[in-house]
């Protein structure tokens, strides 16, 4: 079986998504769709689609589409998904989930009424070294996990629409943070919930840009005593930073996809493209061999497509999108209260 794709977002996420399925067999991307018609145009072209589109609610009802990708901005996710559900079409959707555990919640029980398979398209837990990260762990490798340490920073969003905070429903803290806490839930264990968080943001820097955070701390203390802590940025300089340190009982663990590469550049002209949010081409640069692979896109599209061929429940559901959006709610509320906020999560 080719599963046959529609691509809805001709932006940023869907070019990662291009990259990862590119060695992949057993797809066909049949039309990508975007408001800016031009736009979509021209993805297609790049991407040797065969049709694009300005109707996302037609691309969505095809007859041709065996699975929906939603690679749109935040501020949308929630109305594409219940068009989805409507056509009964399976659909993976890009983090954050939406901007708020209500939105998240109401495209959860749509998709358990349709009945459809739902993907929740978090790169984090698809990256190479986080999966090989987690195969130490349950092999007893560092013993039992006892805090999370993650980071995710660059120097700020590349589309507009991230600082506008109601399209994007936060700063830093969600569009960062939503891949610290699903690494945290990872490395823990998903069946020992978060319980309770503390969360610190503010605007430190981006203050002509956003009322949003571009700074922010947050806790997570789990159900079994174990603590998450996440450091997320949209000030830092340097390109995209990716870090996470698993310590447990017996050992530790590193993961570090963007700093510590294996080829080390230094260029005088510029070397052209390098990293993602990277701020320069000259001087000494770390290019990551592989950018989809190593940020996870490759792993997550083998895994969601074969989802659909055979019938198979995701690893990464809306049910998990739900839980990190109700923990990012809880953290908003902490960094107004300045106190440990609980964990809400209805079944």
């Amino acid at each position: 079986m080719s599963v046959r794709i529609a691509l809805l977002g001709s932006g940023f996420v869907s070019n990662f998504y291009m990259l990862g399925l590119a060695d992949l067999s057993g797809w066909e991307v049949v039309v990508v769709a975007s408001p800016n018609a031009a736009h979509a145009a021209a993805f297609a072209e790049k991407w040797g689609i065969a049709e694009s589109s300005s109707d996302m609610s037609a691309a969505i009802k095809r007859d041709d589409v065996d699975l929906v990708v939603i690679g749109a901005p935040n501020y949308v996710h929630k109305d594409l998904a219940l068009e989805c559900c409507k056509a009964g079409k399976h659909m993976v959707c890009t983090k954050p989930l939406a901007r708020s555990g209500a939105e998240a919640r109401e495209m959860l029980e749509a998709v358990r009424a349709a009945g459809v398979m739902h993907g929740y398209a978090e790169t984090e837990v698809f990256s190479p070294a986080v999966m090989k990260a987690r195969s130490f762990i349950d092999s007893g490798g560092i013993g039992k996990v006892l805090t999370v340490r993650s980071r995710e920073a660059h120097s700020g969003p590349h589309g507009d629409w991230f600082w506008n905070a109601e399209l994007a429903g936060g700063g830093a803290l969600l569009d960062m943070g939503c891949h610290t806490i699903e690494a945290a839930r990872y490395f823990i264990g998903k069946d020992n919930p978060v319980v309770e968080v503390l969360a610190w943001g503010d605007t430190l820097y981006h203050t002509d840009k956003t009322t949003a955070e571009d700074s922010a701390v947050l806790l997570m203390r789990f159900e079994g005593g174990q603590l998450g802590q996440s450091e997320l940025s949209w000030i830092a300089r340097g390109g995209l930073d990716l870090r996470n340190e698993v310590y447990g009982t017996e050992g530790t663990i590193f993961t570090d996809v963007c700093r510590e590469t294996p080829i080390k550049v230094f260029s005088r002209p510029g070397a052209g493209y390098v990293v993602e949010k990277a701020e320069a081409e000259t001087g000494w640069l770390f290019p990551p061999v592989d950018e989809a692979w190593i940020y996870g896109y490759r792993e997550e599209m083998r895994h969601f497509i074969e989802c659909v061929r055979t019938g198979a429940t995701p690893r990464e559901t809306f049910e998990d999108g739900y839980v990190v959006n109700c923990i990012l709610d809880a953290a908003y509320l902490s960094m107004k209260t300045k106190k440990w906020e609980g964990v809400s999560v209805e079944p």
